[in-house]
């Protein structure tokens, strides 16, 4: 059964900016909708190891092993590392006088927004312990209300970033006209996911 209380915190919970909405919304200001759709959607197909993780109870490995927690970490933070490195590094090649001559790499888009989340290891350990509290104690098929409860988080997720897109590639069209404006914003997103790196290099198990 899903409850209003599992759709609000759901809500509460998606609606806060992280890795995932931080790309989205970079996507959405820097190339459009389409580009903005296809990261909400790839990260939100990230979400699905971590969901997979939590069912089979490989959460716990996580948890119990110091090792295998940090390589995950490190890699995370590494490469939260390399989209900020990316993304300053890409200021002042778009060609943001002419939307159509700009080159967009959608492939390229859906393996980073894929890879932000799957490489983040505090999503497991996130669903473990979200994921069981909406759980009735008298359910007969625990494992199956689970899938149920991720299917709707996951739902919620992708229509949340997209929403998140659609509303950047709003404000797009009043800045595409600006260089320096947009460059600004780069600079800025890029600045967002080195500070996101460093929270996660903080984080314990």
């Amino acid at each position: 059964m899903i409850t209003t209380e599992f759709i609000l915190t759901t809500l509460v919970m998606v609606l806060i900016p992280g890795t995932g909405v931080i790309y989205t919304v970079s996507m959405g200001l820097l190339f459009g909708k389409k580009a903005s759709t296809y990261a909400a959607i790839s990260c939100t197909i990230g979400i699905i190891p971590h969901l997979a993780a939590s069912l089979v109870g490989l959460t716990a490995v996580l948890h119990m092993s110091a090792l295998a927690f940090q390589i995950l970490k490190v890699i995370g933070v590494l490469y939260l590392f390399y989209l900020a490195w990316s993304m300053w590094h890409t200021v002042g090649l778009l060609k943001l006088d002419n939307e159509e001559q700009t080159v967009i790499d959608y492939k390229q888009i859906m393996l980073k927004g894929l890879l932000i989340n799957t490489l983040n290891p505090k999503l497991s350990l996130f669903f473990i312990a979200f994921i069981p509290q909406f759980v009735p104690a008298s359910s007969q098929t625990p494992v199956s209300h689970m899938l149920l409860l991720s299917g709707v988080f996951m739902a919620m997720t992708l229509f949340v970033f997209i929403l998140y897109g659609l509303c950047m590639d709003y404000v797009r069209h009043y800045l595409i006209n600006s260089p320096k404006i947009m460059q600004g914003l780069q600079r800025s997103f890029a600045s967002f996911f080195i500070l996101l790196g460093l929270k996660l290099a903080w984080v314990e198990r």
